[in-house]
């Protein structure tokens, strides 16, 4: 398996800067469309009944990158280093908006999902360039000390991604936050085409990271498919398990299990698309796995919000 994936490594990326620049400016109007449906009760919720969105935060933000860097690092024999990164800039990112449908969707606790995508997008700005650089960083010494894997020389560095995610992130969601405080009526209205908007690019992000390599990638496809698999149901298992941990409702757990497995690997992509962080060349294993679990976190995700749908169901007819 680690030879397959080592080919995969020399998949080039190919962009020009004005497709980097329209990519950039998409996402910050999808990020400026998450922001309009943020309020200061978002906020006052934190104060109001803080043990939930706390350990949510914490299972998000540190427990999905340690369980992943204890994954990578049990599979460190049959993996590339880019794919393990490639896992590593997933579990850095924030959850994606889309769990705030599913969790609406699961019955569970829609206004913990909305609080919890909101601050961890927001926290995102510094704690995202933290995490990969921290965690990725642990894992370049470590198969460096242990002459593991061949190891590509790739700079972890915190201020070149903070920045980017600062532009993307930081500043079109305080842009958003001060337009829906001032124009709520307006603001509401653009919530759903934003939600929309943000399927459509991270769709046209998988086609145009899977065009020009195509038949590489579906080459390796299945090795990768259980990669994240395993990955995902790990992430989702850290939310409800840490959940239940501390005692939370079970419509929380729901909703951390939702959570913590559905992350925002369109931010992922958009930075593994910024030659200033990235170099646009071996990048294939981290380019793989960022695309396919954004696929794969929207399947697993319906799947996992049915099942609890259901259950529920069923029990409210018992």
């Amino acid at each position: 398996m680690y030879e397959s994936l080592k080919q995969l490594d020399s998949v080039r990326i190919h962009f020009d800067q004005a497709g980097i620049n329209t990519i950039n400016i998409v996402l910050a109007l999808i990020m400026f469309g998450v922001a309009l449906g943020i309020s200061t009760k978002t906020f006052k919720e934190i104060f109001i009944k803080p043990k939930s969105i706390i350990v949510g935060l914490c299972l998000q933000w540190f427990a999905l990158p340690a369980v992943t860097f204890l994954l990578i690092t049990i599979l460190r024999d049959y993996i590339t280093f880019n794919v393990a990164m490639g896992m590593i800039l997933v579990a850095s990112c924030p959850g994606g908006n889309i769990s705030n449908f599913m969790s609406s969707y699961a019955k569970a606790n829609t206004e913990l999902s909305v609080s919890m995508t909101a601050i961890a997008t927001i926290l995102a700005t510094f704690i995202t360039p933290i995490n990969f650089s921290l965690w990725g960083g642990l894992y370049h010494h470590f198969v460096m000390s242990n002459a593991l894997v061949d190891v590509p020389t790739l700079s972890i560095g915190f201020w070149p991604m903070f920045k980017q995610v600062l532009i993307l992130l930081g500043i079109p969601i305080i842009c958003g936050m001060l337009f829906s405080y001032y124009f709520k009526k307006i603001s509401k209205k653009m919530i759903k085409p934003f939600q929309i908007l943000s399927l459509i690019f991270f769709i046209a992000l998988v086609f145009i990271a899977f065009k020009n390599n195509y038949a590489i990638f579906v080459k390796y496809l299945f090795i990768i498919f259980f990669l994240v698999l395993i990955h995902n149901l790990l992430a989702m298992s850290t939310g409800y398990l840490g959940a239940a941990a501390f005692k939370l409702p079970k419509k929380d757990r729901r909703t951390l299990c939702i959570e913590v497995g559905i992350q925002n690997s369109g931010l992922g992509l958009v930075l593994l698309f910024n030659p200033a962080i990235f170099p646009q060349e071996n990048m294939g294993g981290m380019l793989i796995i960022t695309a396919w679990w954004g696929i794969w976190h929207i399947i697993s995700g319906l799947t996992i919000s049915t099942i609890f749908r259901h259950n529920r169901h069923k029990k409210m007819i018992a």
